[in-house]
C-alpha cells in the first residue's frame, strides 16, 4: 500500500498543548526506541518527542535516516538482527516495534517481525515492548463483532507467523496493539482505487471493512506506552466499521461521483478476504479516543489540492 495520493491534510507533530506535554524533566526523560519510522511509526516517534520523551528511532536503510535527519529526535540505520548494533543504542525503558514487512511473503515477515521482536527483547529486556500488528490475525467471515477474546486464527501464513510474534511479546509481559486498515495521508489503498476508476462492489459490498488512521494509530501507540498497567491485546480501530458498499457511497457522496459497478471478490488481498466488525471498546474503555470515528470524519477534513477526482 505504498500509493501516492496527496489529498488529506499531513498532521506532524501535534502542538504540545494537544497532549499536554510535559517538559523532559517532568517526563523524568524517559527513553523510548521506535523500531521502523515509518507510515505509523514516525508519526508516534514525533508525539513521544512532544511529550518530553528522550526518542531513538531506528531505520532499516542509511538513505531513510537521511531522510529523517531534520527531526528533533536522533534516527539511525540499525539493522533488526544486528545484537552488536542494537545493544550500542544503549538501554530504554519502552520499546515499540513498529516496524513493516514492506508487503514481503512469508519468510520477510518471519525476518521482519518474529526474528525482529525475538532480537529487540534480547537486547533491550526487561525494557516493556509495545507491538503493533493487525487485525488481520481475525479471518472471521461472517460480519461478527471480533473483541480480543474472539478467536484469532489466521488462515494465510503470514498471518500466522503474526500471531507467533504476538505470542513471543506476550509471554514477554508485552502488549500488543492489533491495528484495522491502516489509512492517512497520501496512503489510502480504497480511495486511490475509487478516483482512478479501478474500485468495484465485490459481490455487492456487502463485506465488513475495518479502519484506522495514521493519526489515531500513532496516538494509540503513545497512549499505550505511557499505561504500563494496559497489557495484552488491543485492538485500535475507530469506532465505526463500514461495508465495503458504505465506504464506496461515502467517497461517492463526497465526491458526487458514481459508485463502482459490481465485480468478483478479490482473493489474493495481503489482509484476506475476511468480513468481520472489529471491536474498540477495550481501548476506548482506557480512555484513549480516535479522532476520526470513521472514514467520513477523514473525508470531511481533506484538502482537495491535488485534484482528488475520480477519473471518467
Amino acid at each position: 500500500m505504498n500509493r501516492r495520493l496527496t489529498i488529506i491534510r499531513g498532521a506532524h507533530a501535534p502542538s504540545p498543548a494537544a497532549f499536554g506535554a510535559q517538559t523532559p524533566s517532568q517526563a523524568g526523560a524517559r527513553r523510548v526506541l521506535v523500531a521502523g519510522c515509518g507510515f505509523v511509526g514516525l508519526e508516534a516517534a514525533r508525539r513521544f518527542h512532544v511529550q518530553g520523551w528522550d526518542v531513538v528511532g531506528i531505520t532499516q536503510s542509511a538513505q531513510s535516516a537521511r531522510r529523517l535527519a531534520g527531526e528533533p529526535f536522533s534516527v539511525t540505520a540499525c539493522d533488526i538482527d544486528d545484537a552488536a548494533g542494537l545493544a550500542a543504542l544503549g538501554r530504554f525503558e519502552l520499546i515499540v516495534d513498529c516496524v513493516s514487512s514492506n508487503r514481503g511473503g512469508a519468510e520477510d515477515y518471519r525476518r521482519v517481525y518474529l526474528q525482529g521482536a525475538r532480537s529487540l527483547l534480547a537486547a533491550f529486556s526487561p525494557a516493556r515492548i509495545v507491538f503493533t500488528g493487525s487485525t488481520s490475525v481475525y479471518a472471521q467471515t461472517d460480519g461478527s463483532i471480533v473483541t480480543e477474546q474472539s478467536p484469532a486464527e489466521p488462515v494465510r501464513e503470514t498471518g500466522r507467523i503474526l500471531r507467533e510474534t504476538e505470542e513471543v511479546v506476550l509471554a514477554a509481559g508485552g502488549t500488543v496493539l492489533r491495528f484495522a486498515g491502516l489509512y492517512g495521508p497520501e496512503r489510502w489503498l480504497q480511495l486511490d482505487q475509487f478516483t482512478k476508476g479501478r474500485a468495484v462492489l465485490e459481490d455487492g459490498g456487502a463485506r465488513w471493512t475495518n479502519h484506522l488512521h495514521r493519526d489515531d494509530a500513532a496516538d494509540a501507540i503513545v497512549f499505550v506506552g505511557r499505561r504500563t498497567d494496559l497489557s495484552g491485546v488491543l485492538n485500535v480501530a475507530d469506532d465505526t466499521p463500514m461495508t465495503q458498499r458504505e465506504v464506496y457511497e461515502a467517497f461517492a457522496a463526497h465526491f458526487g461521483s458514481p459508485i463502482p459497478p459490481p465485480g468478483p471478490l478479490e482473493h489474493g488481498r495481503k489482509r484476506g478476504s475476511t468480513s468481520k466488525r472489529v471491536c474498540n471498546a477495550r481501548l476506548r474503555s482506557a480512555g484513549w479516543t480516535p479522532r476520526f470515528a470513521s472514514i467520513r470524519e477523514a473525508l470531511a477534513g481533506m484538502n482537495l489540492l491535488g485534484g482528488a477526482r475520480r477519473n471518467p
